[in-house]
């Protein structure tokens, strides 16, 4: 990999999500949220989004013949990720504020019994995602040393801690990787709260990043996420919007993947943690890559 040769790092692998069905690595958890959906009679589907979220939901709720519901916040989207809910027949509502106040609302519809949540709440979408960690191990036929992903509701890092912890439990493997989750620094209160020792977070009222996907200023999952990198003994680190947009650059460059900023955010965590001596050259790294570049342009296009 060139980009370990440019970093000195050994094993590097970059896990890219992008190639999914609908582009990001939200498929594996959507298809099994969706089923159980399906199983127990459900007609509509609800979800708060960034983007991601609601390009899988409603390409699978199409593929279902249920309806779908999304609520986004106004102005807070990537153009790429709503026209794949628009063309998908999904019902499109915009919330006034952020992602929270949009899962909030969600949560509210959801409660009322009539529709059906598949935010990362839902522990089917935890069940679906987990398997990351079980194709990795049958991938590189042994588990990494060292996994560096995006954090921004934290359900995916759970999810893929939760898959390692079930291998080591069946005695597939004797052991599991650290967790680094990388944080947007304008959209960090995992990371705050991890640099303090602190075992709860404080919700950051106005998140404000670039990397839109990881623009969450409270995560539903923040408990899980914190455990996750502290049982693995890992970290939780924050990186700048300036470090995300070079990393995108450096991996479109020297590896040929097209990332969204978000998904680059793995990768500026990890040239800030091979910095750091988070890991030996000896070691193995992957670096989830979670959604397409195609998905996010507007970065690109404004630094061009």
């Amino acid at each position: 990999m060139r980009v370990a040769s440019e970093l000195d790092l050994g094993e590097v692998y970059f896990k890219n999500e992008g190639q999914n069905p609908t582009g990001s690595f939200k498929d594996r958890g959507m298809t099994v949220a969706v089923t159980r959906a399906v199983e127990i009679g459900a007609k509509e589907l609800v979800c708060a989004s960034t983007g991601n979220t609601s390009a899988s939901m409603a390409a699978y709720a199409a593929r279902a013949g249920l309806r779908a519901t999304v609520l986004i916040p106004h102005g807070k989207i990537a153009q790429g990720k709503l026209v794949q809910a628009i063309v998908h027949g999904a019902r499109i509502q915009e919330v006034r504020g952020n992602f929270d106040k949009a899962l909030q609302k969600a949560r509210t519809l959801a409660a009322t019994g009539r529709l059906y949540l598949v935010n990362s709440l839902n522990p089917y979408r935890i069940e679906g995602q987990k398997t990351l960690a079980f194709e990795l191990w049958e991938q590189l036929r042994k588990v990494p040393d060292v996994i560096i992903l995006p954090v921004g509701n934290a359900g995916n890092i759970s999810a893929i801690w939760k898959g390692f912890w079930e291998l080591k439990q069946l005695r597939a493997t004797s052991r599991a990787p650290r967790m680094i989750g990388v944080q947007a620094a304008g959209a960090a209160p995992i990371a705050a709260a991890y640099a303090k020792g602190e075992n709860s977070i404080v919700p950051w009222p106005s998140p404000e990043t670039a990397a839109s996907a990881i623009r969450i200023g409270a995560p539903a999952s923040w408990k899980k996420a914190l455990r996750a990198v502290r049982d693995s003994g890992g970290a939780m680190l924050a990186v700048s919007d300036h470090e995300i947009l070079r990393a995108q650059r450096l991996l479109a460059a020297r590896e040929g993947i097209f990332a969204e900023p978000a998904s680059s955010a793995s990768v500026a965590g990890l040239v800030k943690a091979s910095r750091s001596k988070w890991f030996t050259r000896d070691e193995s790294v992957v670096c989830v890559v979670t959604g397409h570049g195609l998905k996010d342009q507007g970065s690109v296009r404004e630094a061009t």
